[in-house]
């Protein structure tokens, strides 16, 4: 396979094989963040926006001779419903991601994302990929300032899930607010970083997507 005509998620995770990079390691050769590539581990189908396709294709072509021909193995493999893709789509699984609920007063911090498939944005609470070793709390506190310039501290664990929608194992914890402004500190993922009230959360994530202890913890008096 010597063209692809348009990267999803799967192939891109077929690439990543084949370089025989870790999640980390692909993200930084690609110039993305490690959270894209762990939603395309969530969600195979999704498709890349414009400007990740052509990054894709720079790191596929300027792949070595025998990456190019494992992707080409693993790419027919996945088609036949045989090889390594099965395998890696099931411990996508496995992928853990610490979500913030940061709250300043009367106001929780939230983080406009960009759509994995172009599709439009979506608004979220911060969250990162917890890579092996570390701890979800420190992961929770880091992600947030790497990803929003927001120093904050653990209050309490709120709860885990399956997030209904990538499959993911998410870890949410409730933080409070130290210091820093709310800064877009991740241009390539994200559109815009604000503080928003609680009471008016549900304006711009779907009321049936938020984690119901979040959920609650937002409609509490202060």
């Amino acid at each position: 396979m010597d063209v692809i005509e348009i990267w999803s998620g799967r192939y891109a995770c077929l690439l990543q094989s084949a370089l025989r990079l870790t999640n980390e390691a692909f993200a930084t050769r690609l110039g993305i963040a490690v959270r894209t590539v762990a939603t395309w581990h969530a969600d195979p189908t999704v498709v890349p926006r414009a400007e990740i396709q052509q990054l894709l294709d720079t790191s596929f072509e300027g792949a070595p001779a025998a990456a190019r021909h494992r992707f080409a193995l693993l790419a027919a493999g996945d088609r036949t419903g045989h090889g390594e893709a099965t395998a890696d789509t099931r411990t996508a699984q496995a992928l853990r991601v610490a979500i913030a609920v940061v709250i300043r007063e009367n106001d929780v911090l939230l983080v406009c994302r960009r759509d994995g498939d172009a599709s439009g944005i979506t608004w979220q609470f911060p969250a990162g990929v917890i890579k092996p070793g570390v701890k979800a709390e420190t992961a929770t506190v880091r992600e947030t300032l790497d990803e929003t310039g927001v120093h904050c501290a653990i209050r309490q664990k709120l709860g885990s899930r399956l997030h209904p929608t990538t499959g993911v194992l998410c870890e949410y914890f409730l933080c409070e607010y130290l210091a820093g402004e709310a800064t877009n500190s991740d241009v390539v993922e994200n559109v815009d970083v604000m503080w928003v009230p609680r009471n008016r959360v549900t304006r711009f994530i779907a009321i049936g997507t938020i984690f119901p202890p979040a959920l609650a913890t937002l409609e509490e008096q202060t």
